[in-house]
């Protein structure tokens, strides 16, 4: 339920502060005009992210065991490929996400209605499907067949929405930058565990070898039913009897990936711009003047 949590909250806290930053943007510009068609943009990724999940979701259970295991280890592949390059990504530009969303802002207003639906529609829907995709990776994975982790996802939006209420207003200071350090960094450690067991979905389904070579077996030691075995398992997507190749695929990706994440120059903090003032991590989004 935690990582369920922390995908929302993060996921829903980009996607939160790219609408404050707009909105508040043609607020203090005195383009309220604008408003409607930024909504209508945003309600569409909205209606499609979901959409994707349930296709996600109720299109798989008409797919045949083999199937199922192919399509679900593929696709959490796919996400934890989509959700590392999120982290980077956000740990390079939050600092010029204002900067960044004014600029074509401004493009699109001078385009016309239908340029700020496609604006607004394409600055929410990324992180609407990365969601969608990385919720259903996990949720596939816990496989505990309790509303837990779908729980722990609306848990973390709705915090995340608050948050985005709060910082829009002034009421709250977010640094930014160690937020998303922090969160991108658990996230990881999430991603490894959706890895390990989308290995473990392709070797269930033929794709991969070595389903009956175990790593290790501590079932008699950690009961995966138990209250402790489901806290690891929804947390760090933890099994008591991995395959070598699913310990060994974690261990390639969280080692280097969370070094690298973590470490305080090159590529992960984007050298070269630290320089410059961070914008949303010193101060809140501009609030509209009354």
């Amino acid at each position: 339920m935690f990582s369920n949590y922390l995908i929302g909250l993060r996921e829903g806290l980009e996607a939160t502060l790219v609408v404050c930053i707009i909105i508040a943007y043609l607020v203090k510009t005195g383009r309220r005009d604008a408003l409607r068609p930024i909504w209508t943009g945003i309600a569409i990724a909205v209606a499609l992210a979901l959409a994707f999940g349930c296709v996600l979701e109720f299109g798989s259970q008409e797919l045949t065991f083999t199937a199922q295991e192919a399509l679900g280890g593929s696709l959490s592949i796919i996400a934890v490929v989509l959700v590392t390059w999120m982290v980077f990504w956000m740990r390079r530009t939050a600092r010029h996400l204002r900067s960044e969303l004014h600029g074509k802002l401004d493009s699109a207003l001078r385009m016309g209605t239908g340029a700020l639906v496609a604006t607004a529609f394409l600055a929410v829907g990324r992180e609407g499907l990365e969601t969608a995709l990385f919720v259903w990776a996990s949720v596939h994975a816990a496989g505990d067949g309790t509303p837990r982790p779908l729980i722990g996802v609306v848990l973390g939006l709705a915090t995340a929405v608050l948050l985005g209420v709060l910082f829009y207003k002034g009421a709250l200071r977010i640094n930014l930058a160690k937020f998303f350090t922090w969160t991108g960094g658990m996230l990881v450690v999430v991603a490894a565990g959706v890895l390990a067991y989308g290995v473990h979905d392709l070797q269930e389904a033929d794709l991969l070898p070595g389903l009956t070579n175990l790593a290790f077996d501590i079932s008699n030691v950690i009961d995966p039913s138990s209250w402790y075995g489901t806290l690891l398992k929804g947390v760090f997507n933890f099994q008591p009897d991995p395959t070598v190749l699913q310990v060994t695929v974690w261990l390639l990706y969280l080692v280097p990936v969370l070094a690298l994440f973590l470490s305080p120059v090159g590529f992960a903090s984007g050298k070269g711009k630290g320089t410059e003032p961070d914008e949303q991590g010193s101060r809140p989004a501009e609030a509209p003047q009354s």
